[in-house]
């Protein structure tokens, strides 16, 4: 949220440079993420003043020159030549010295220098008003009132003055900061708490506002009351719609906002000095005179300012005249009722709505508006006549507006303000700090809590109706601690450790621990959105219809249904990465997949795996390949032999809708997760042409795993092992783990380890054919091995391959 440094002085009297006040804001929770500075117009002029033209003669070589000598108020004419026609003896000007830079309206800059023009010396430049910046005619220079002052500044001419924007990052809770007086209210208890101050918020004064006439009066009634808790409005005749005055034009387009007209910027300035939206209609065009609060009819027509036709639901309030809808009430007016240069007479709404009937309908029908922010989150409803009132006399001052008819107010809240109790024990125990209650009672009343009742235990408090986030006694410590200074909590001097234990195994610490070890492994991690299209979904296959998991109220058509695979946002990732011409990635990401199983929604906690390019960084000492499948193969049997597992996995292919290759990994004979290559149709459909390989893991199936495993320390055998190799052609089908666990099963005494260190497939084998060679390692623990249990170890091995998978032993 932008809020202007000058505009906010108007409610706060302080000698803070904008800079000071964004630090004090940020320690009270308003954290000011910049604050940049704004000009009306670039450069403020500088070096530009106003020039008296005292003498012009024709140029004595060209006939479209003039030279021309001017008064600039520091002394002596200075000689300009100048090319305008207009330029004239008596004329005032605005004359560029020399050292200025010009800024112009086509974006481009000139610095005036000291120069000759066709042999005559030309000391500045006097000039047009394109070439200042402050429109687009080249016609002529610009000629100023005869009553300006020589030497005066332009800026100062012009009335121009800068201005500091601060961008905060305004968190959803604090609806009570959405305008200038608000963020006012805290600074002003900060400064006042922190120095000792008496600083008053100045708020705008609406003693004035008083009934002209009685010419016109529009009739209310609101039907529904929940939705709508409060609604007020005044008629105004004799409306004069124009462009809006300086001040009124500044102070919108410091923020952000373009200026439109008189009327609708009073509403847009009332907005964001109170945070209360308002909305102003052309009474002459609400039929019957009247205004109705209603719910719509199911797919009631209804056409926006925006020009487009929507459908209603019959869950969406509308703000509606004696036939039709008028305006989508605190979300967006209708394109008939709106405000044109026409109008003479306007009805002027402020209310308090529901904030789930407006979050629900400015989702339903994709639109965002700085009105709809505000009553999502919840408007103050003791503020709605108020600022209608403060809009009003705005209205008379910039557009000769009569108020013509008495407030109309109907209030349904419950004006019921919240109450907490707070025990100063619970204050000390969670801020860990002793305030004194003194200290504390001052801090809640500058906040603008009423005190109910105050003990030796505790102060009974009435929370202010714009806080409508407060509720907890652990809300009003928060508001306590904010204003008397997180950084004021001090850290001790010695900080007393636990002692070092071993705590269980839970998803947390093992989610660490493989964060870890994928980072040192040269993986990323990455946090992807949850939602993605439905229809890509269903398309690839990965699940049904009736398996996805969509949203009642999606923001948008391609993210409507909860992710049934990390794989979708990983790619996304790799994409953006790969245009940016980053093109070896190592991702991982911890999540959930949705997927829903009759009447029930299922949420897996997963891990996935990512990768893509060049298997390592492009070195002179290094094999420049692309990843293989084997890769992130290998990644996974890393992860799992850190947790412990690989002893007890194993590998079964299977065929997947989004992955070549694929194969479901099981540890205990139970599924853990799969791995494979993505298909070339779902990469390119993510717009990433290379290879992509993937992997997802199921973390509480992996955490299972890890708590059914019993680790046991063995001493480190003081007797050597024995390797041996085997070169085996084997069927092209046989895998890798098959070949392990029939090795394994054949010599369970002495065989360690099984590795395949060689694979070679080419013409020089038969049809269907391929070469591994493999390393077993075998030790006992007890003794030095001889050669003769070396060799029968080894021959009950080859004959287990021979018979369980045909293996044939080459030479």
């Amino acid at each position: 949220m932008r809020i202007s440094w000058n505009w906010l002085r108007q409610y706060v009297d302080t000698e803070l440079t904008p800079q000071q006040a964004a630090a004090v804001l940020t320690s009270t929770g308003l954290e000011t993420e910049s604050v940049e500075l704004h000009e009306p117009i670039k450069g403020m002029l500088a070096g530009v003043v106003v020039g008296h033209v005292l003498q012009c003669d024709k140029h004595p070589d060209a006939d479209r020159l003039t030279v021309c000598m001017v008064e600039l108020g520091d002394g002596e004419p200075e000689q300009i030549v100048c090319g305008a026609p207009n330029v004239a003896v008596g004329q005032k000007v605005l004359v560029a010295t020399v050292g200025s830079t010009l800024n112009m309206t086509d974006g481009t800059s000139i610095v005036i220098k000291k120069s000759k023009i066709r042999g005559q010396e030309s000391c500045g430049m006097i000039c047009a008003e394109d070439e200042l910046g402050l429109g687009k005619s080249h016609a002529g220079i610009m000629v100023l009132d005869p009553s300006a002052v020589p030497g005066m500044s332009a800026s100062d001419h012009f009335g121009l003055k800068s201005d500091h924007v601060l961008e905060i990052g305004l968190t959803p809770n604090r609806t009570d900061a959405m305008g200038h007086v608000g963020v006012a209210r805290d600074l002003i208890a900060a400064i006042n708490y922190r120095t000792g101050s008496s600083l008053q918020l100045g708020l705008p004064d609406i003693s004035g506002f008083v009934q002209d006439d009685e010419a016109r009066s529009i009739a209310v009634e609101v039907r529904d009351a929940k939705a709508c808790p409060r609604y007020a409005g005044v008629t105004l005749t004799n409306v004069k719609v124009g462009p809006s005055p300086k001040w009124l034009q500044e102070r919108l387009t410091s923020i952000g906002l373009k200026p439109i007209n008189n009327v609708v910027d009073v509403t847009n300035f009332v907005q964001h000095e109170l945070a209360q939206p308002l909305h102003a209609f052309d009474a002459d065009k609400l039929n019957g005179g009247r205004i109705v609060v209603r719910l719509a009819a199911q797919d009631e027509q209804f056409t926006t300012l925006d020009g487009k036709e929507r459908k209603l639901d019959a869950g969406d309030l509308v703000i509606a005249d004696a036939q039709e809808p008028a305006c989508i009430a605190g979300v967006f007016g209708g394109s008939k009722s709106g405000v044109s240069d026409a109008t003479t007479t306007v009805f002027l709404e402020s209310a308090c709505f529901d904030p789930s009937t407006i979050r629900r309908t400015a989702r339903r029908h994709g639109l965002s508006t700085d009105a709809s922010f505000r009553f999502e989150r919840g408007v103050d409803p003791e503020i709605t006549v108020y600022a209608l009132k403060r809009a009003a006399l705005l209205l008379k001052e910039v557009a000769g507006a009569r108020v013509s008819s008495p407030v109309i107010d109907i209030d349904h809240s419950l004006r019921h303000r919240s109450e907490v109790h707070l025990r100063f024990s619970e204050l000390a125990a969670l801020s860990g700090i002793r305030i004194d209650h003194d200290a504390v009672v001052r801090v809640l009343e500058l906040l603008d809590f009423r005190i109910r009742e105050r003990n030796a235990q505790g102060v009974h408090v009435q929370v202010p109706a714009y806080r409508v986030d407060v509720h907890r006694p652990v809300d009003v410590i928060e508001e306590i601690l904010r204003i008397h200074g997180f950084d004021q909590v001090p850290v001790p001097e010695r900080l007393s450790v636990p002692s070092v234990t071993h705590p269980a195994l839970t998803l947390e610490s093992l989610r660490q621990q493989t964060g870890m070890h994928l980072a040192t492994r040269g993986f990323r991690e990455i946090m992807t959105p949850s939602l993605v299209s439905g229809e890509r979904v269903v398309k690839s296959g990965i699940i049904e219809e009736a398996s996805a998991v969509r949203l009642a109220n999606p923001l948008s058509t391609e993210l409507d249904v909860l992710r049934p695979t990390m794989l979708f946002g990983a790619l996304q990732a790799m994409a953006h990465n790969i245009n940016r011409q980053q093109r070896d990635l190592r991702f991982f990401e911890r999540g959930r997949v949705y997927g829903r199983n009759v009447d029930r929604t299922q949420e897996t906690e997963t891990l996935s795996l990512t990768i893509t390019g060049r298997r390592w960084q492009e070195h002179w000492r290094a094999d420049d390949r692309a990843t293989e499948l084997n890769d992130v193969k290998e990644e996974v049997e890393a992860l799992l032999g850190r947790a412990g597992l690989l002893a007890r996995t194993t590998w079964v292919p299977v065929e997947h809708a989004l992955l070549e290759n694929a194969a479901v990994i099981h540890v205990n004979k139970r599924p853990v997760g799969i791995v494979g290559q993505v298909t070339e149709r779902e990469a390119k459909s993510s717009d990433v042409s290379q290879a992509v390989f993937h992997a997802e893991l199921n973390e509480e199936a992996l955490l299972d795993a890890c708590r059914s495993g019993h680790i046991a320390y063995t001493e480190v055998s003081r007797f050597p092992a024995v390797r041996r190799d085997l070169s085996l052609l084997l069927s092209n089908e046989v895998q890798f783990e098959h070949l392990q666990k029939v090795a394994m099963n054949a010599e369970r005494k002495l065989l360690r380890e099984v590795d395949l260190f060689d694979v070679y497939q080419g013409d020089k084998l038969p049809a269907g054919k391929k070469s591994y060679a493999l390393r077993f390692l075998l030790q006992d623990a007890e003794k030095t091995l001889t050669d003769e249990q070396v060799e029968k170890a080894m021959g009950r091995i080859r004959a287990a391959l021979e018979k369980e998978v045909a293996a044939e032993l080459r030479g």
